[in-house]
C-alpha cells in the first residue's frame, strides 16, 4: 500500500525512502530526499535542493527549500538540510542557503519547532532546540544545541546564540547571546542564566557553580569583555568538571565581533 497520498505531486527525480508518507496535495520537487520513517503533512511544497533525514514529523502547510529572500541570489545551487527526529510545526518557512555564505541552510537533530518559525538563508541551528510559535530568524544566524527561543522572538542577521541559551517572549536580538544567558526585551538584555534548564539536563552543582561564576564575570564585575574572558578562563583550574563549559564559553567569546558585541 502506498503512503504517497494519490493527490499529492512527487516529482519522478525526488529520492524518498519506501517508508515515507506524504498527506494530500502535497508538492515534493525533484532534487529533494527524504529518509526513512518521515512523514509530511498536507499541503506541504519542499523544493530545491532540500536533503531530509529520518524519522522527522513535519505538519501541514510547511514551504521547505524555497530560494532565499535576498536580492543578490541568481539561481545558484545551494541546500537546505534537515537532520533526523525532527518536528516542524504548521506554516514554517525554510529557506535553502546563499553563495555568500556556505550555500547550506542547516537543521541539526531532534529539534521542536513550532508553528509560523522563518529561517532564513543559511542559518544554522543545533540539536535540542525549541522555537515556539513565530520564532523568526534572519540571514545568517547560528543556533546553538539546548537553545530555547519564546514566542515572537525576532533574530538580527549574523546574530549568533550560545548553547543552552534561551529568550523571552517577544525578545529582539540585536547582539550575540553567550551560552547558558537567559535574556529579554526590546532590544533583548540579560537577566540570568538558564540554571533551572542546566539542572534539568543533568549538570552537577559543580557546573552550575561554576555557571553562575561566568555569569558574574561577565554582567555583575562591571568589567571589560576581555577582563571577563580572563576571570572565566581561570574557573577551569579549580573546577575540572566545569573545563568544557568553559571551553565553549571561551570560544564563544573568542568570536564576538567589535560591531555587534554580546547581550548586555
Amino acid at each position: 500500500m502506498s503512503l504517497i497520498h494519490s493527490t499529492a505531486l512527487v516529482d519522478p527525480l525526488a529520492e524518498l525512502d519506501s517508508s515515507v508518507a506524504v498527506g494530500p496535495y502535497s508538492v515534493i520537487g525533484p532534487h529533494v530526499r527524504i529518509g526513512a520513517g518521515t512523514t509530511i503533512g498536507a499541503h506541504c511544497v519542499i523544493e530545491g535542493r532540500t536533503t531530509i533525514g529520518r524519522d522527522n514529523r513535519i505538519f501541514q502547510f510547511n514551504s521547505l527549500g524555497a530560494i532565499p529572500q535576498d536580492k543578490k541570489y541568481a539561481g545558484e545551487p545551494c541546500e537546505l538540510v534537515i537532520g533526523d527526529r525532527n518536528t516542524v510545526r504548521e506554516f514554517c518557512t525554510f529557506n535553502i542557503g546563499s553563495p555568500g555564505d556556505q550555500g547550506v541552510t542547516r537543521v541539526g537533530n531532534d529539534n521542536w519547532i513550532m508553528a509560523y518559525v522563518h529561517l532564513a538563508h543559511d542559518c544554522q541551528v543545533g540539536n535540542h532546540t525549541i522555537f515556539a510559535n513565530n520564532s523568526q530568524l534572519a540571514g545568517h544566524v547560528h543556533v546553538g544545541d539546548w537553545v530555547i527561543l519564546g514566542g515572537f522572538t525576532v533574530v538580527h542577521q549574523f546574530v549568533r546564540l550560545g548553547a543552552h541559551s534561551m529568550t523571552a517572549m517577544c525578545a529582539l536580538l540585536f547582539a550575540d547571546l553567550p551560552p547558558f544567558v537567559m535574556c529579554q526585551g526590546q532590544p533583548a538584555a540579560a537577566r540570568s542564566m538558564n540554571y533551572e534548564g542546566l539542572r534539568r539536563r543533568g549538570f552537577s552543582p559543580e557546573r552550575v557553580a561554576a555557571v553562575k561564576a561566568m555569569h558574574k564575570a561577565l554582567y555583575r564585575d562591571d568589567l571589560t569583555l576581555d577582563q571577563s574572558r580572563e576571570r572565566i578562563a581561570a574557573l577551569a583550574d579549580g573546577t575540572p568538571d566545569c573545563a568544557q563549559d568553559v571551553r565553549m564559553m571561551l570560544d564563544f567569546l573568542a568570536k564576538v565581533s567589535p560591531q555587534r558585541g554580546i547581550v548586555r
